[in-house]
Order: structure tokens, then sequence, then C-alpha cells
């Protein structure tokens, strides 16, 4: 999994919940780093911010889909500001979901479990 987010406490808290759940994490504070690490790991799931500095999330996201490497992760959009607006279009250019911040760790697993399945336990570390 890969938590792309400028805000430090999201991605620690999120990273938390997912490491109790033995997935492996890898963490970006911007876009651009994100989109590297993106590419080098290919993550089963992406946790991506809209707001973030330099490219936004809108921008990754189309960055992502246009590399036949990462065109097909799943790719959740993150955002504290939900507007419509901002919904319909991570829908348009091809997010998988949209999760509004704060999240409860209920929104968190049901919404990786719907990309990765309940029987499919991705990229789970065995120690």
């Amino acid at each position: 999994m890969l938590i792309i987010d400028d805000s430090k406490t999201v991605c620690v808290m999120l990273k938390k919940m997912l490491v109790q759940n033995q997935y492996e994490v890898g963490v970006a504070l911007d876009a651009e780093t994100g989109l590297k690490l993106a590419k080098q790991h290919l993550p089963d799931l992406i946790f991506l911010d809209i707001v973030l500095p330099g490219i936004n999330g809108f921008q990754a996201l189309r960055e992502l889909r246009k590399d036949p490497k990462t065109e097909n992760i799943p790719v959740i959009m993150i955002s504290g500001n939900v507007i419509a607006t901002e919904k319909y279009y991570a829908e348009r250019i091809g997010a998988d979901d949209f999760m509004k911040k704060p999240f409860s760790r209920y929104e968190v697993f049901h919404r990786i479990e719907s990309f990765i399945g309940p029987d499919k336990r991705i990229r789970r570390t065995t120690s």
C-alpha cells in the first residue's frame, strides 16, 4: 500500500492502522515522491490526497493512469474538503473510490476489502 498525503498526522495514523494489520506501507508527503514510489514498488492500493504541494492529487492520478505499470492500481482519493465536484472529478479521471477525512478504521478496511477482497490478503508480512 502507498499513502500520498502532505499531512504527517494522516500518514502516521493511516500507516499505523495498516501496519497493525500486517500490510506493507510506503509513505510520501508529496505527489512527485509518491509517483516515484508507485512506479518502483507497484503497490496494491494507493491512498492519494487531493491537495498536495507541487502537483496536486488530480494531476498525480492522471500520471498514474497514463503509465501502463500503474494504470490498474486501485486509487482511493482522500480529502478533508469534500465538495461534490471534487468527488465527481476524481471519478471522471479514474479514481476508484473517494474517502473524506477524518475517516474511521472501518471505512479504511471496508474500502481495502472492496478492492482486495476478504480472501486475498496481499503483501502481508509473515513476521
